[in-house]
């Protein structure tokens, strides 16, 4: 059972430098469209620790803060409880990022391995998703192309248990207002140009873990 010793403690440095289906479409973006597209969903001059053309609570900007000893470098925390991401770094350090998290009891806690990355991913809603919401999702039953307007947006994460692919993500959204909030099918969501830069610093075989939307995993005050 995961407890507050596994859990990161923030400080207020901030950042300074350096469910989704199967896709069954065949077509994928060429480079100069992901170029194009990462080119729109980024603001002009983007600094992650200022930008914030979305209107966002500032807390939910990057941030790099220290993390508690013993954590993995390379490993994704999720408090579902501040809506942030922590990607814990080499040197006891880790980028925090806000996030929205599934909406009531669509979140699924856990510990997951990401096996697969996508720049750009096609999306097709799950049966039961379709079955929960047809006016919203019966519309994409076929899938969903590429591109700014898709549900998994620019970068997706995909979360595994063993061989078993969840259908929980890791994503960018379209919707970046809903950053801080409970407003998914199930998945973690963040802002385009945000998972943008944290996209590359995953590796494959990587750990998430998603805490429960019960307990902080941050002090209190």
């Amino acid at each position: 059972m995961l407890t507050r010793r596994h859990f990161i403690i923030t400080t207020s440095a901030l950042f300074s430098a350096a469910a989704a289906g199967p896709a069954l479409s065949s077509t994928q973006p060429t480079a100069a469209e992901k170029a194009a597209w990462d080119a729109q969903v980024s603001p002009p001059g983007f600094d992650p620790a200022t930008s914030n053309p979305w209107g966002l609570d500032p807390r939910f900007l990057p941030q790099r803060v220290v993390a508690n000893d013993g954590l993995a470098p390379g490993d994704i925390h999720v408090d579902a409880v501040a809506r942030y991401l922590y990607h814990i770094e080499e040197g006891g350090t880790a980028m925090r990022y806000g996030v929205a998290i599934g909406r009531g009891d669509l979140y699924e806690p856990g510990t997951y391995t990401i096996k697969r990355k996508v720049e750009w991913p096609h999306w097709t809603p799950t049966q039961s998703m379709i079955e929960r919401e047809p006016e919203v999702y019966a519309q994409y039953e076929d899938g969903m192309e590429p591109g700014p307007s898709n549900a998994l947006g620019s970068r997706a994460l995909y979360l595994y248990v063993g061989d078993r692919d969840t259908y929980l993500r890791i994503h960018g959204t379209p919707y970046p207002r809903s950053i801080g909030s409970r407003a998914s099918s199930g998945c973690v969501r963040m802002v385009m140009a945000h998972i943008n830069q944290l996209y590359p610093r995953v590796e494959l075989g990587s750990t998430a873990y998603l805490y429960s939307a019960d307990d902080s995993v941050f002090p209190r005050s």
